[in-house]
C-alpha cells in the first residue's frame, strides 16, 4: 500500500517543469520525417486505353493462378499499379496481397524497374521509359493450399476466380473510367459461370467484352466440370458448381422455392437493380465457403448436402436471400461513407452498416420464409436465437453501442476472439436485424395496419428498374424515408438502439407483436441442424459455453457458470464426473444437476496442464424459442406472411 500512495505522489508532482525533465536534455531527439503520399488521386476521368488482363486457371492441382496484364500508358516516367486494398462487401482493406507473387514488368520484352511503396505497400512503382506505349504486368495469386493460409479458392474440382484478387490497376482513375478487356483460362471441359456474357470461347479459353474495371470486379467467376443451370425467371439463374455430379441433384420442390425467393423479392422492391442476376452456387467440403454480395451475382459457397441434405442445412438455405437482397440494400443503395471512387485511396467507413447489412439480414429471413426457402416455424426459431444472443448472450451492450461494431471489419477483420460476448463484434448484422423487426412493428401500429416496412422497402429501394450503379445514402435520407411511410420521431430511435449504449435489448419487435422469447429443455430443429453442421454442443444458455464433439470449447459467455470455472475458448473437456468426455454424457449431467443432482465436474486440459472444476449451473438445459402470445395474427406473423 505505501509504495502504491508513493507512486501516486510522484505523478501527481509530475507536471510543467517537472514533467520535462523525463527527457534529458543531452538524449538525442529524432525529427520525424515527412512522408508525403505521392500516390496520383483518383479522378474522374477517362483512363486512355484498354487494359488487357488474362488470368490462366489451369494449375488446379496446385492452386496457382497465372496473371497477365497489358496496360497502356500515354508518357513516360513513374506508373503506380494499384492491387486493390478494400474489398467491396468485405467492408475492410482484406484483400490478400500476401498471396502474390513472382511480379515482373516488361516492355517490348525488356524487364522495367519496379519498386513497392513503402508505406502503401498495394502499390507498385514502376519506371516506364521513352518511347513505350503499353508495359506488361506478370504475377502469380497463390491459393491457399491448407486451412491455416485463409480460403481456398482453387482445388482439382472447382476454381472460384475473383478478378479484384487477380489484377491491378493504374492509380489516377475512378474504377468506372478505367476501360478492361478480360480473359480465363480453365481446365478443357469445365464449364465458368459469371454474371458477365461471353464474347467469345476456344477450348477453356473464355473472352469477355470490353467493361469497366469497376463491373469487372463486380462480377468474379466459379468454375468446375460438375455444373448445372437452373433458370429461375426471365432474369434469373441458379449456376451451381459441386464437388461432385451428386451435389446437384436439386428437386423440384427446392427449385421451386428458389423461384419464389426471386418473385418475392421482386414484389417487395419494385425494381430489379440488374440486367439479369446469377447465384454462384459452389457445394464443396474442399473449396472455401463464401457469402459475398454484387449487383449482377452473388458468390454463395456452402459444405457439400445443400440440396440432398436439405432438411439439415438450415443455416446454408438462409444465405441465399441475405446475398440476393445485397443487390438492393448494399450495391444498389450504398451509404455515402461506404462508397469510394477506386479500391485504395479512400478508406471505405461503415457507420450505416446496421442498414446495409443489419436490414438485409433482416430482409434474408423475411424473404426465407415467405418464399419457403426457410418454413416459417424454422425462421421464428431463427429469430428466437438471435434474440437469446442480445437478451442474455451479449454482455458487451452494456460498455459498447451497437454503432461502434461498425468498426469491426477493420478492428477486428473477423479474427477469432477470446471472449466473444464481452467484446463484441459485427454485432450490427443481427441486432441490427431486431431493430428493423422493431420498426416494421412501430409503421403497422401507428398506421393501423394500413403501412408496413414493405412500403420502406419500395420506397427506398424501388426506383430506376435496371439501374445498378450507386445510389448513396445518409441517415438523413433513412429518417426521411420512415417519415414519409410513417411520421414518428425516427431520429430519436434510432439514436437510442443504435447509437447509444443501450440498457435493454431491442426485443419490442417480438414482445409487441405476438410473441415471446422463452427458453426450453428441448433445442429446435435451428439449433439441432447447427450443433449437426458445427459437429458442437450448444450450451450457451446451459452454462455458457459450446463444446465440440471432440471436447475442445470453442465459445465461452463472459460472466457465466462456464467463466467462472476458468473455461476458455481452446480448453480441452477430457471427462465429465470422471467419465470420457462425451457431448451427451455432459448434457445429462447438466439435466441431472438441475434436479439437486450432483454439481458436474469436468477435467479441463489446457495446454500441458489439468484440472478438475465444478460447473456450477442449475438451471438445466435451457434452448431458446418463441412462444405465441394470443390468439390472432401479430404482426410478426404479417410480416412473414407471403405476398
Amino acid at each position: 500500500m505505501r509504495k502504491i500512495a508513493l507512486a501516486l505522489i510522484v505523478s501527481s508532482c509530475l507536471t510543467g517543469a517537472a514533467a520535462a525533465q523525463l527527457v534529458p536534455q543531452l538524449n538525442s531527439k529524432p525529427a520525424s520525417i515527412d512522408r508525403p503520399n505521392a500516390i496520383p488521386e483518383a479522378r474522374d476521368v477517362p483512363f486512355p486505353g484498354t487494359m488487357q488482363l488474362t488470368v490462366d486457371a489451369t494449375d488446379v492441382a496446385r492452386g496457382i493462378f497465372q496473371v497477365h496484364e497489358r496496360v497502356p500508358v500515354s508518357r513516360a516516367g513513374d506508373l503506380v499499379l494499384l492491387y486493390p486494398k478494400w474489398v467491396p462487401g468485405g467492408h475492410s482493406p482484406r484483400n490478400e496481397i500476401r498471396k502474390v507473387a513472382g511480379f515482373r514488368v516488361s516492355a517490348n520484352g525488356r524487364p522495367l524497374k519496379w519498386k513497392r511503396d513503402p508505406i502503401e505497400v498495394h502499390a507498385f512503382r514502376v519506371a516506364v521509359p521513352q518511347g513505350v506505349s503499353a508495359i506488361d504486368v506478370d504475377f502469380q495469386f497463390l491459393s491457399a493450399t491448407s486451412e491455416n493460409q485463409g480460403r481456398t479458392v482453387m482445388t482439382p474440382d472447382m476454381s472460384s476466380i475473383q478478378w479484384l484478387s487477380l489484377s491491378m490497376y493504374p492509380a489516377g482513375h475512378y474504377v468506372r473510367q478505367i476501360p478492361v478487356q478480360a480473359s480465363v483460362i480453365v481446365p478443357n471441359g469445365w464449364k465458368v459461370a459469371t454474371a458477365l456474357r461471353p464474347s467469345g470461347q476456344k477450348g477453356g479459353r473464355y473472352d469477355y467484352p470490353v467493361t469497366s474495371y469497376e463491373i469487372l470486379v463486380d462480377s468474379p467467376l466459379i468454375a468446375g466440370p460438375n455444373y448445372r443451370q437452373i433458370p429461375l425467371s426471365n432474369d434469373v439463374s441458379l449456376d451451381v458448381i459441386g464437388d461432385t455430379p451428386a451435389e446437384l441433384a436439386a428437386t423440384p420442390e427446392q427449385i421451386a422455392a428458389h423461384k419464389r425467393l426471386v418473385e418475392q423479392a421482386v414484389k417487395l422492391f419494385g425494381a430489379q437493380h440488374y440486367d439479369h442476376y446469377d447465384f454462384l452456387l459452389t457445394i464443396s467440403d474442399n473449396l472455401g465457403g463464401n457469402g459475398l454480395e454484387h449487383h449482377r451475382s452473388s458468390e454463395d459457397g456452402v459444405g457439400r448436402g445443400y440440396f440432398t441434405d436439405w432438411e439439415n442445412k438450415l443455416r446454408d438455405r438462409n444465405l441465399l436471400p441475405h446475398e440476393y437482397t445485397h443487390s438492393w440494400d448494399g450495391k444498389y443503395r450504398r451509404p455515402a461513407d461506404l462508397w469510394t471512387p477506386d479500391y485504395n485511396t479512400v478508406p471505405m467507413e461503415g457507420s450505416l452498416l446496421w442498414v446495409y447489412e443489419g436490414q438485409t439480414q433482416f430482409w434474408g429471413y423475411v424473404l426465407g420464409a415467405r418464399s419457403g426457402m426457410l418454413s416459417k416455424q424454422d425462421t421464428l426459431d431463427a429469430i428466437a436465437s438471435t434474440a437469446a444472443t442480445y437478451s442474455t448472450g451479449t454482455p458487451g451492450r452494456a460498455w459498447r453501442p451497437l454503432v461502434d461494431t461498425t468498426n469491426d471489419p477493420t478492428v477486428a477483420s473477423r479474427a477469432p476472439q477470446p471472449w466473444r460476448s464481452w467484446q463484441r463484434s459485427e454485432d450490427y448484422y443481427s441486432e441490427g436485424q431486431l431493430i428493423w423487426l422493431d420498426v416494421d412493428r412501430i409503421i403497422r401500429q401507428k398506421s393501423g395496419g394500413k403501412r408496413s416496412i414493405d412500403d420502406f422497402a419500395r420506397a427506398f429501394y424501388g426506383m430506376r428498374d435496371r439501374d445498378y450503379g450507386e445510389l448513396t445514402y445518409t441517415l438523413d435520407d433513412i429518417v426521411a424515408t420512415l417519415n414519409q411511410v410513417q411520421p414518428y420521431d425516427w431520429r430519436g430511435y434510432l439514436q437510442q438502439k443504435v447509437y447509444a449504449i443501450a440498457a435493454n435489448p431491442p426485443l419490442e419487435g417480438i414482445n409487441d407483436a405476438g410473441y415471446k422469447l422463452i427458453f426450453t429443455a428441448e433445442p429446435t430443429k435451428w439449433i439441432k441442424s447447427a450443433e449437426k453442421s458445427g459437429k458442437n454442443n450448444d450450451l450457451t444458455y446451459s452454462g455458457g459455453f459450446v463444446v465440440g464433439n471432440d471436447g475442445k470449447v470453442s465459445t465461452v459467455l463472459w460472466d457465466s457458470a462456464a467463466f467462472n470455472a476458468g473455461i476458455t475458448v481452446g480448453s480441452q473437456v477430457v471427462a465429465v464426473n470422471g467419465r470420457n468426455f462425451d457431448g451427451d454424457v455432459l448434457k445429462a449431467a447438466i439435466k441431472a444437476a438441475a434436479s439437486n443432482g450432483p454439481t458436474p465436474e469436468l477435467l479441463i486440459h489446457d495446454g500441458d496442464v489439468y484440472r478438475t472444476v465444478k460447473l456450477d449451473w442449475r438451471g438445466g438445459l435451457r434452448y431458446p424459442r418463441l412462444q405465441k402470445v394470443g390468439t390472432g395474427q401479430g404482426s410478426l406473423d404479417r410480416l412473414l406472411a407471403p405476398r
